[in-house]
């Protein structure tokens, strides 16, 4: 079976393929050293490529797989996907607060916004700052069609 990818999306969701194809690749890569980047810091730690975005809790239902606490309604949870026989499942979610302990302390700004595309610039630099994040980066949404990076 074929799947297809954006190339930021590969990079963030299967870092050891597009790592893999851009060694074997020597040229014509539209923005390789962004997808090495991204590639490279989502296969440092194997929970990384889980990230599928940031969502605000719609109710106080679901638990933390980090602390297994609830994850109280309007407060920030990062959704997790695992990719199994060749899909993305849903895989909970995990207080925004615990993304030190479960990522063991790995930045997981860029690929919690690039899937999140649907954030205001308001509740990007929010994340930014609850992150620890300073600069352009977190502040400004992908216009529609842009790779965001």
């Amino acid at each position: 079976m074929t799947l297809w990818f954006h190339p930021l999306c590969a990079a963030y969701k299967r870092p050891d393929a597009i790592l893999q194809t851009l060694a074997e690749t020597s040229e014509g890569v539209p923005d390789r050293e962004t997808l090495e980047r991204a590639a490279r810091g989502n296969s440092a730690h194997r929970r990384l490529p889980r990230i599928d975005g940031v969502q605000r809790a719609p109710n106080s239902r679901a638990k933390c797989r980090s602390c297994r606490e609830p994850i109280e309604r309007g407060t920030w949870r990062m959704r997790l996907v695992f990719f199994e026989e060749g899909r993305f499942l849903p895989g909970g979610f995990v207080h925004l607060d615990c993304r030190g302990a479960h990522f063991e302390n790995h930045d997981v700004l860029d690929p919690m916004l690039h899937f999140s595309p649907d954030l205001s610039d308001d509740e990007r630099a929010e994340l930014a700052r609850a992150c620890g994040a300073e600069g352009p980066r977190a502040f400004k949404a992908p216009a529609p069609g842009e790779t965001p990076g």
